[in-house]
């Protein structure tokens, strides 16, 4: 059976879903391979625009299964990458070019949190628990958490956690920020499958700009990012994709955008 689900649906989105219940989606280098694959396959494919990343059974996932992984973190190299995989961390490659909406339920620890941290639009399920144990398992988190978490809530709520091991809130979450959607606990895919759905009908031109400016606002600094705005968009202005969203605000008629 497959650790992860991959459906591609007309609409343009992909879903991705950790599939090993029985053991609360419990990531072992195996299942982070078919995450990576299916990540690089939303990159490639022309024909998806967003992914919506969740997990099947009650849990998003207990967390990295670390007897499979300590050699692997014992090199010091870093994740390793088959080829056309994509890092679902996002820590040994380049981001992607297309969103990821992220939707949690149950338990979400330790590389749980890390692929939400690398995920742009996030929804949860009331009761939901977040956690990064590292600290209590002697080692420290290396998917990510330490570098984004401090971004995402806060220095002193970052450290609260990724110091002591503490689980945090959906609630918490909702309140930092950290995810944008707080909903019941049997409407979490079907929220972020509305909100890939308005991602999929927008300009894809326009939304993978808009990611990559934000980012490098984030990544580069302010300044870099003002300096590089008009010059990314001369190449979208040039789209057919602008000539049918002008269309169709002046036919007053829904856009159908190609990605062109």
């Amino acid at each position: 059976m497959s650790l992860v689900t991959v459906e591609k649906h007309e609409d343009g989105i992909l879903t991705i879903g950790l599939n090993r219940p029985e053991k609360m989606n419990a990531m072992n280098r195996a299942m982070y391979h078919e995450i990576a694959a299916a990540y690089g396959q939303l990159e490639r494919d022309p024909d998806l625009r967003v992914a919506v990343l969740h997990a099947e059974g009650d849990h998003f996932t207990s967390g990295l299964q670390l007897d499979d992984w300590a050699d692997v973190f014992a090199t010091g190299d870093g994740l390793p990458l088959n080829e056309g995989e994509r890092d679902p961390l996002g820590i040994v490659d380049e981001p992607l070019s297309k969103p990821v909406i992220f939707a949690a339920k149950g338990i979400c620890f330790t590389c749980g949190v890390e692929m939400m941290l690398n995920t742009d639009v996030r929804v949860a399920a009331e009761g939901t628990r977040f956690a990064q144990l590292e600290v209590k398992r002697g080692i420290f988190a290396c998917g990510g958490a330490t570098i984004r978490l401090p971004r995402e809530i806060g220095w002193g709520n970052a450290q609260r956690y990724l110091l002591t091991g503490e689980e945090w809130t959906a609630e918490q979450a909702h309140h930092w920020g950290l995810i944008q959607s707080l909903v019941p606990h049997d409407q979490v895919l079907e929220t972020a499958m509305s909100i890939a759905r308005s991602v999929a009908k927008a300009a894809p031109l326009g939304v993978q700009g808009s990611l990559k400016s934000s980012r490098r606002a984030v990544l580069e600094g302010e300044r870099v990012a003002k300096q590089r705005l008009f010059p990314d968009l001369r190449p979208v202005m040039a789209s057919d994709d602008v000539k049918e969203g002008i269309q169709s605000f002046l036919e007053r008629r829904e856009a159908r955008f190609q990605g062109r």
